[in-house]
């Protein structure tokens, strides 16, 4: 069955090689994580891809270093910004989005399907009624095969589920912005055993992204280091991603990558910030209301994940 809105993906990536969008990397050393500003030159309209705010858990506080180095290059490049696009609700960092459209503006967007995360964790984390499980908390739902421009530049979105119900890949111009999809060759692929998560959704996915053109640009959210490499690297390519990825590369079985996923990820400890980054991220970003005293608090449930 044609795939209607990788077709139309793929031909967008060819047309826009001659004029491919501006990317700037923002690596997180704390969580290992990628934040982007992709730009069109001819505009200078952008957006900005999976933000980082700080937090210390120990003395539970926020800070803003790392959303502030996005500010000062936003302000340097004279971009402006139309949207502040998450690929999903991040469990390994909390999402600096509000405080980036307090400085910035845009509109804060995620995939429909965060409606299952928030269902599924306001009830772990007993968020009560005043947390609406419908996706209000952002200023924009994404449909998988959505359309929109940024500047002049054409974006397609995809609805990838696998890591999580929720996650989206955005194809910008000639890139794309895999999100918890996929990492690095020499690094594979995402762990799928959070709630709602599935191995075979995933390896479907990451097929879906590997049938667009070889050439085409992939960006990932995370890089951690493999064994016998000691530099950080977050952008490769489809062909490379098919010919060498240690998980999925070309001529791996659907149920050859579940078994693999589902044995490896029973042995992976939990996220050291799942607890905070998912009650904000689940969010838009916003902290839970303060409670009669005026604070903010964090939920940690005892024995139940």
């Amino acid at each position: 069955m044609t795939d209607s809105t990788i077709a139309h993906a793929s031909a967008q990536v060819i047309a826009a090689r001659a004029k491919p969008a501006a990317i700037k990397a923002f690596f997180d050393d704390a969580t290992n994580t990628v934040s982007y500003v992709v730009h069109d030159p001819a505009t200078k309209r952008a957006a900005i891809i999976d933000s980082v705010l700080d937090f210390d858990p120990a003395a539970g506080r926020t800070g803003f270093a790392s959303a502030d180095k996005i500010v000062a290059f936003v302000k340097e490049h004279d971009l402006g910004i139309d949207w502040l696009l998450e690929t999903h609700a991040h469990a390994d960092h909390l999402s600096a989005a509000p405080y980036l459209q307090e400085k910035l503006g845009g509109k804060i967007a995620i995939g429909e399907h965060i409606v299952t995360v928030q269902n599924s964790f306001g009830k772990l984390f007993n968020a009560g009624s005043d947390f609406q499980r419908d996706g209000s908390d952002f200023d924009h739902l994404w449909k998988d095969g959505d359309r929109f421009q940024i500047g002049e530049i054409e974006v397609t979105v995809l609805h990838v589920p696998g890591h999580t119900p929720a996650d989206n890949a955005y194809v910008i111009g000639d890139a794309v912005f895999v999100g918890d999809t996929m990492f690095m060759p020499d690094y594979g692929t995402a762990r799928a055993d959070f709630p709602g998560g599935d191995a075979r959704q995933l390896f479907q996915s990451l097929r879906r992204i590997l049938k667009l053109p070889p050439e085409t640009r992939l960006f990932m959210c995370h890089d951690y280091l493999p064994e016998g490499r000691d530099n950080y690297i977050w952008e490769t390519t489809v062909a490379d991603e098919r010919a060498h990825n240690v998980h999925a590369h070309d001529g791996v079985t659907e149920d050859e990558f579940v078994a693999m996923r589902e044995a490896r990820d029973i042995a992976l400890a939990m996220p050291r910030l799942i607890m905070p980054s998912i009650q904000v991220n689940m969010r838009a970003g916003h902290m839970p209301a303060p409670e009669e005293n005026g604070i903010r608090y964090l939920k940690i449930p005892v024995n139940a994940v």
